[in-house]
């Protein structure tokens, strides 16, 4: 039986270029605001702290300590 990965929570591996699911879901959260970033729409991530992001700006404050 496959389960339908709508509405779930993907599991993430984010890589310099791109990211590689490991987990089913359609869907991450951004690590500063909580909000859901679908997979189609995930452009910003952290390789380092493994964490994906919303926006640019959200990007850069996080990664100048701001967020």
């Amino acid at each position: 039986m496959l389960m339908n990965p709508a509405n779930r929570l993907a599991r993430l591996h984010y890589l310099p270029s791109h990211f590689r699911q490991i987990g089913a879901g359609d869907h991450v959260l951004c690590a500063v605001s909580g909000a859901r970033i679908g997979l189609d729409l995930l452009r910003y991530w952290s390789v380092e702290r493994q964490e994906a992001y919303a926006s640019a700006e959200i990007a850069t404050r996080r990664l100048l300590g701001q967020g």
